[in-house]
């Protein structure tokens, strides 16, 4: 039961996903940041809204007399928020691991394309062959 364990832990995508959370957890903080504290006030301007948060609110009233607002500038601040943390996680992990992975595969493909070494036989023909071009004869010679 333990070794299995052992094995799911250390296969690759284990290991690469837990690197994922933890990464895309940072970034999800400083995107936050950004969208939050520059980002939703300065949309939030063009909108005359404190933030992009409170922009392009949309009143509807209630049966019983009050009214319900709707932001729809909250769901485009998520939105952004989503876009930017997609932006930099592709850029920060998907690029280079790719660039990576392509490296790898050509290197192996290099590998592959490398004509393997003579066998012994080869090279035993090949000398044989070499003595029969330098003495036409065939015969040995005698010293």
């Amino acid at each position: 039961m333990l070794k299995g364990f052992k094995e799911f832990i250390l296969r690759g995508n284990v290991i690469d996903l837990a690197v994922a959370v933890v990464i895309g957890a940072a970034f999800t903080g400083i995107v936050n940041a950004i969208v939050g504290s520059v980002l939703n006030p300065a949309i939030g301007a063009l909108f005359d809204a404190e933030s992009l948060a409170t922009a392009l609110p949309v009143v509807i009233p209630t049966t019983s007399g009050g009214q319900a607002v709707l932001y729809f500038g909250a769901v485009i601040a998520a939105v952004i928020q989503f876009l930017l943390v997609a932006v930099v996680v592709y850029f920060a992990l998907i690029v280079p691991i790719n660039y990576l992975k392509r490296r790898a595969f050509r290197k192996k493909d290099e590998a592959k394309a490398d004509p393997a070494p003579p066998t012994e036989l080869e090279l035993l023909a090949e000398i044989r062959d070499l003595l029969a071009t330098r003495n036409p004869g065939g015969g040995t010679s005698a010293r």
